[in-house]
């Protein structure tokens, strides 16, 4: 898959590069839950009937991010991890529009003109939901309008799994709340946080439970604070293990940032500064206040436990 990052406008040289017939589906897609794939899956499989490249195109920053409104805080799928998942969904070009203000005042009719007919899309694969332009003005309709017979355009209806709409904003709610089942459900596959390892507290050791303190490297969303059963992926490792997500309210009092402590089961490593992907598999429990050292070391055992159960892990 080729990613090529668009502003606005597109410079006449390089829509002449990439310029050439091919479908894409347009969206925001954070989250790239089971109603986007279903978007995209769409244009993947029209692309190959016709013959041509199946693209995405996609904005960054978010525009919520950008223009400070909405219930935005972090994204479900940062860049990389889109790039990731865009590739094992057949795709072959992922157009990454720089998001500002100038390009939030653009009226439908110029980002048709200048960003979409100019790369010579002939078919533009949308959600049901789809808006786009100056204040959400234009829709699916507007955009085969506008598409003046060039550009065609496919509509994806909703994506329903037991009734409701398949959301991205159903999801952070989900995540946030601690209805982990939900949220991966709603995926299609599990929440991951992706960091580097860096020097916590080093508390861990002294209590039997050793932890690598993840640092992320993006702004992610960050789910409700407690314990969950992951799976760890180190280069070419899968490993198993207990992640805290939290303030550790039993050493401190006021702290604001959460740190997300992974306890990796049978693994004695040093991976200081290496990139671990952690997916979130269940959820235990809430994080809590202990009332003795002796009773939190009792309840991450039980924790750890339980979490093997989950993972089907046996040491």
């Amino acid at each position: 898959m080729r990613t090529v990052t668009l502003s606005y406008p597109i410079p006449p040289e390089t829509a002449a590069l990439w310029a050439q017939p091919q479908v894409a589906a347009l969206g925001q897609f954070d989250g790239l839950h089971r109603g986007h794939a279903s978007v995209i899956t769409s244009a993947v499989t029209l692309a190959r009937r016709q013959g041509v490249p199946a693209a995405v195109m996609t904005f960054h920053p978010h525009p919520k991010d950008v223009m400070g409104k909405g219930d935005y805080d972090g994204y479900l799928t940062p860049p990389k991890d889109k790039q990731e998942i865009l590739a094992g969904l057949g795709v072959d070009i992922l157009y990454i529009i720089e998001f500002n203000e100038q390009l939030s005042r653009v009226s439908p009719q110029d980002f048709v003109s200048v960003m979409l007919l100019p790369l010579q899309i002939v078919t533009a694969v949308v959600g049901f939901d789809f808006r786009f332009g100056y204040l959400g003005e234009g829709d699916a309709d507007m955009l085969r309008e506008l598409g003046q017979g060039i550009m065609g355009v496919e509509t994806v209806p909703p994506f329903l799994l037991e009734g409701e709409k398949v959301s991205s904003s159903g999801i952070r709610r989900s995540l946030q709340s601690g209805d982990l089942a939900l949220a991966n459900s709603w995926f299609g596959r599990c929440y991951h946080l992706r960091g580097v390892v860096g020097h916590g507290e080093k508390r861990g050791r002294t209590i039997g439970f050793p932890t690598a303190n993840l640092q992320l490297e993006d702004r992610y969303v960050i789910p409700a604070k407690g314990v969950y059963a992951v799976k760890v992926y180190y280069e070419e490792e899968t490993l198993y293990g207990v992640m805290n997500v939290g303030v550790k309210p039993t050493f401190h009092d006021g702290m604001a940032a959460p740190s997300f402590e992974v306890h990796l089961f049978d693994f004695a490593s040093d991976i200081y500064g290496q990139e671990l992907k952690v997916e979130l598999e269940a959820f235990i429990r809430p994080e809590r206040k202990f009332e003795s050292i002796d009773a939190l070391i009792s309840q991450i055992a039980k924790d750890a436990g339980t979490a093997k159960e989950l993972l089907g892990y046996s040491s």
